[in-house]
């Protein structure tokens, strides 16, 4: 089976991000392909969030996967917060019907399936740096599975906030600090940034944890990941978040399930050099 050939029927999806990867237009084109849908996904970004978002509405995008720095910037311009994004006042997916804008936030769902996989147990704190967007979500996802633990975020007013609503502690810096679980929900570590060589928790942390996460999925082999290997650690990795929240973005633009084996395969492909 293969897609259809491009014609004025065929569904667009595309991505906002501030650094577009082709890790999303190589993962849902392969299942288009490998299913025979007719829908294209592409990659963007933009300068004016504003305009982007009437630009989905008025063209009939089908799908839009939303990264930072609009996870929240994007609140007041849809029509409808499912409880995914409600929850946690962050976005990362709208779906387009026939002109209604409705947002979820698949993350949030992403993170929720990875703690149960990895059996991670609510008897242990979590130290989570971060505290935007993708932060909220993970933070949020722990919190509902019954964890407590402590936001580490150098802008008070965010971590502050966040940390209360969690109901769990705020430090401003990681220094000192140690948690069985350390959840990385920042840029360090991302291909590309200014820290793209930094490890955001330092080895004495690494060493004290029994799980260390990272949500960042370029590279999925992060300093922290590294690290976290070579010390003998369970490991939760941003290639894990990247294809489950992809997985389910899929789901809601084309209404098609897919199976963990086709997961496997897209996001294989997705993670090619």
């Amino acid at each position: 089976m293969s897609r259809p050939e491009l014609n004025r029927s065929t569904q667009l999806c595309i991505s906002l991000a501030a650094r577009p990867s082709n890790h999303g237009t190589r993962f849902h084109n392969w299942l288009y392909e490998q299913l025979g849908l007719d829908f294209v996904y592409k990659a963007m970004t933009t300068d004016d969030i504003d305009a982007a978002i009437g630009g989905v509405r008025a063209l009939g995008i089908r799908g839009c996967s939303v990264s930072m720095p609009w996870k929240e910037a994007v609140i007041p311009l849809v029509d409808e917060l499912t409880p995914s994004a409600a929850a946690i006042q962050s976005v990362n997916t709208i779906v387009n019907d026939d002109g209604v804008l409705t947002a979820y936030n698949t993350d949030y769902l992403a993170i929720e399936q990875l703690i149960a996989a990895h059996g991670l147990s609510r008897d242990q704190k979590v130290l989570l740096r971060g505290s935007g967007g993708m932060g909220r979500a993970v933070a949020a996802a722990f919190r509902d599975a019954g964890f407590a633990g402590t936001i580490v975020a150098r802008n008070p007013l965010a971590g502050q906030g966040l940390a209360a609503e969690l109901g769990w502690d705020w430090a401003e810096a990681p220094d000192g600090l140690g948690a069985p679980i350390i959840v990385n929900v920042t840029p360090i570590g991302m291909a590309g940034g200014a820290d793209a060589g930094a490890q955001s928790f330092a080895d004495e942390q690494v060493a004290q944890a029994s799980v260390v996460f990272d949500v960042v999925a370029m590279p999925v082999e992060t300093p922290l990941i590294r690290a976290a290997r070579a010390a003998g650690k369970h490991v939760v990795t941003g290639g894990e978040v990247i294809a489950l929240q992809a997985a389910a973005q899929f789901e809601l633009y084309t209404g098609v399930a897919v199976t963990p084996e086709q997961v496997a395969h897209a996001e294989e492909y997705a993670s090619r050099p």
